[in-house]
């Protein structure tokens, strides 16, 4: 399962390239505000650090808006930018049309395993489910990942799947477990995976052990 980080702030986007494990990015509009910083501003620079797919949300609310927004985010780099459309009739619309394109998608804002294959069969290059936010109206938001994967890998589908709205360690290991090709992650979770206890207190023991050898014997 690849890792990408969801975020627009280009400080967190940088510590996360350096850790060696970053294979994409998906940002939206609400991240971007955050930062205080224009839109275009934030994908360059995320464009320039990240190798491998960014999502670029667009915003129009009709498929002639959307399929615009997304030639034009295409522009800045055409093997790197992935636009991100809202499930819809609109949407559907979009995707299509930029399909035809060969410009890459992403189907944000899936809540249902009609809509993921919906989505794939207009010719999404991902669907985006968001785990999060079906468990917090008390539905099994992982289930919809597995239930995706299944029927695009039972069909032989090229759409990959992103595990989205993930809030916690766990939502990640839930989604390498349903099949998610794709986890994208808050950059404090990604910390959190990092972390564990017993490593702390390993490090502490052996750096306590070491200042215990003699300075002759350290080398």
């Amino acid at each position: 399962m690849k890792l990408f980080i969801d975020s627009a702030d280009i400080g967190e986007i940088r510590e996360a390239a350096g850790w060696g494990i970053l294979e994409g990015c998906t940002t939206n509009p609400s991240l971007v505000r955050k930062t205080g910083r224009s839109f275009r501003d934030c994908v360059t620079d995320i464009l320039a650090v990240v190798d491998g797919p960014v999502s670029v949300e667009a915003v129009s609310p009709d498929a002639e808006g959307m399929v615009r927004e997304g030639e034009d985010w295409a522009k800045l780099d055409p093997e790197k930018v992935t636009v991100k459309i809202p499930m819809g009739l609109e949407g559907l619309k979009a995707i299509r049309a930029l399909a035809e394109r060969n410009i890459k998608t992403n189907c944000t804002l899936v809540f249902s395993p009609t809509q993921a294959m919906l989505a794939c069969r207009a010719g999404a290059s991902f669907i985006s489910p968001f785990v999060g936010r079906l468990d917090d109206i008390g539905h099994d938001g992982m289930e919809l990942v597995a239930d995706a994967v299944e029927f695009i890998d039972g069909y032989g589908l090229e759409t990959e799947v992103i595990a989205a709205s993930l809030r916690h360690p766990l939502h990640v290991i839930e989604a390498a477990r349903a099949g998610a090709h794709i986890s994208t992650i808050p950059f404090k979770v990604l910390k959190m995976m990092a972390v564990h206890p017993l490593t702390e207190a390993g490090i502490r023991k052996f750096n306590e052990d070491f200042a215990q050898i003699p300075a002759a014997g350290r080398q």
